[in-house]
């Protein structure tokens, strides 16, 4: 069996002769989200896959096996709703409504695509947008920090936390141990 615990993201550099001679890994999104799967790939290889968790592998993306080999990760066609709107701003609504649900969405320039389900395609359609069943390939974005579809205090909250806080500050100027104030006598500065 060959393991696999390396993940190059495209565009990684490698030649692309090197790429059209490996073999694929042709999988569902579900399976691509997956730190640690067993799989068969193209040729016939029993693979096993041991990566980072929370690893989000991409049509396109490269894996490296322990021994050297280079595994071309290719996004599986599955059943999709593909949604399309004859207006920008139809299709703008469309989003917010998949969003408001933490429905996966992958964002082309004319079109939103989800999981195959008859309940958001009613509902789509009653948004006046086009909602078509469809087998295409998968590729959801990956959230605003980074990472997967969570809920709650699972056992990523921490990092999630962490990481939401980070981008918090970077942009807000202080930390948690600072004192918000209105008008503190101490504050050295005049209001």
């Amino acid at each position: 069996m060959l393991k696999i615990d390396k993940h190059l993201t495209a565009p990684h550099g490698i030649a692309s002769v090197l790429v059209r001679r490996a073999p694929k890994l042709v999988l569902p999104f579900a399976d691509r989200s997956k730190s640690r799967l067993r799989a068969v790939l193209d040729n016939g290889t029993d693979a096993a896959l041991f990566l980072p968790r929370g690893t989000v592998l991409r049509g396109g993306d490269l894996l490296v096996a322990e021994d050297g080999t280079f595994i071309e990760v290719q996004a599986a066609a599955e059943s999709v709703l593909e949604v399309r709107a004859q207006d920008p701003h139809a299709l703008m609504r469309a989003a917010y409504h998949l969003g408001n649900r933490h429905t996966p969405v992958e964002i082309g320039r004319d079109y939103l695509r989800l999981e195959y389900d008859a309940v958001l395609a009613d509902m789509l359609r009653r948004l006046g947008v086009q909602a078509e069943p469809a087998e295409l390939p998968f590729e959801p974005e990956a959230g605003a920090y980074g990472g997967g579809h969570k809920h709650g205090h699972d056992a990523t909250f921490a990092e999630d936390y962490a990481a939401a806080q980070a981008v918090f500050h970077e942009h807000h100027g202080h930390g948690h141990g600072d004192v918000h104030h209105v008008d503190d006598a101490g504050c050295m500065h005049k209001h």
